[in-house]
């Protein structure tokens, strides 16, 4: 049943049709108030786009872990790869607006591309800052990839990482058996080529995802407690934080059906809702690009297949002032961005 009511939720058009269905059919009684009326309330509604200033570009769902929260459903055995055909299409995209200044390469594991390096590349030869989604274990899972902390500090790559927690067990838990393990192998090595630490502009970011139906907590006593266990256990160091909360959708929907914890878990959202959170989502000055060059207001749209509300829908046609023009695609998942101190690819928007 779950699989079948998750089909429907991830096929309808509209999310916040996708929700109400889902909803009615789990509970047959829940009532959430829709995120729509929540920002006609803030004044917000509709929820406008601001100066473009990143791409956000999905390489692909292949993925060397099968992690419990994730959005993406990447894993092994996904073959949704962008090709450097679509990768020239971005490229022409930057090259023609400059005020685009940052990439944002997220996958599965985006280094899994085969024109992954490639493609960093050309983006640095455009003089563009560059984020890779980097899951910490593809640097040592296989020989080939053991150069990648070299890689990215050639290029200045800023790093993000997904470290659910700093014992083993909760990330183990999250992500996989070992994983924590393998996690703080990399981190060292980044570590090693200068990642992380002070006095140079290496930077080395690290995620947090709740690892049940709740928010995170506040953001920057998380990232004192990381700083300190990583570093008097293991010597390890990085720059920033991230607590980003799991958003109902793909596998964290899962869970949260078989759980029986979705109803809760909306409705705890709903009612964190903050509008200063809402004025500063990140799909205001964000634009998703999918592995295949389709538009999204949002990676988590991306994974609801909901395009930019517009006719340039591929990077292909690409046109930034009319997609300026655009209102923001929105649904009852919008609630994970806008609860509490608000949730972004870059942690905390308040």
């Amino acid at each position: 049943m779950i699989k079948s009511l998750r089909a429907q939720h991830n096929s309808l058009a509209d999310a916040s049709v996708q929700h109400d269905i889902l909803e009615h059919a789990v509970t047959g009684k829940f009532n959430l108030v829709p995120f729509q009326q929540k920002l006609t309330e803030s004044e917000l509604y509709p929820l406008l786009p601001i100066a473009l200033s990143i791409l956000q570009v999905n390489v692909g769902k292949m993925c060397n872990q099968v992690c419990k929260h994730c959005h993406v459903d990447a894993g092994p055995d996904r073959k949704e790869i962008m090709t450097r055909h679509t990768m020239q299409q971005c490229l022409d995209v930057l090259r023609n607006n400059p005020q685009v200044g940052i990439v944002d390469l997220t996958g599965g594991a985006p280094e899994m591309n085969p024109d992954f390096r490639w493609f960093v590349t050309e983006i640095k030869s455009l003089e563009r800052h560059v984020i890779v989604r980097c899951n910490l274990t593809i640097i040592v899972a296989n020989k080939k990839y053991h150069d990648l902390p070299a890689f990215y500090k050639e290029h200045k790559i800023e790093v993000v990482s997904s470290l659910p927690f700093y014992t083993q067990d909760r990330t183990d838990r999250q992500r996989g058996n070992g994983v924590f393990e393998d996690s703080i192998r990399a981190l060292k090595m980044l570590n090693e080529v200068g990642y992380g630490q002070e006095g140079n502009d290496l930077i080395l970011n690290l995620v947090y995802n709740p690892a049940g139906a709740f928010l995170p907590p506040a953001q920057a006593s998380l990232e004192k407690e990381y700083k300190i266990a990583l570093m008097n256990k293991f010597g390890i160091a990085f720059n920033n934080l991230f607590a980003i909360t799991n958003l109902p959708i793909s596998r964290f929907l899962d869970y949260l059906l078989q759980s029986g914890n979705y109803e809760q878990y909306m409705e705890k959202l709903a009612n964190a809702y903050n509008p200063a959170a809402a004025r500063n989502v990140m799909c205001r000055n964000t634009l998703s690009v999918g592995w295949d060059g389709y538009l999204y207001d949002c990676d988590f749209n991306q994974m609801l297949e909901l395009k930019v509300d517009h006719p340039i829908n591929h990077i292909s046609l690409f046109n930034a002032p009319l997609l300026q023009q655009r209102a923001i695609v929105i649904g009852q998942h919008c609630f994970g961005c806008t609860a509490g101190a608000g949730s972004s690819c870059g942690g905390a928007v308040t």
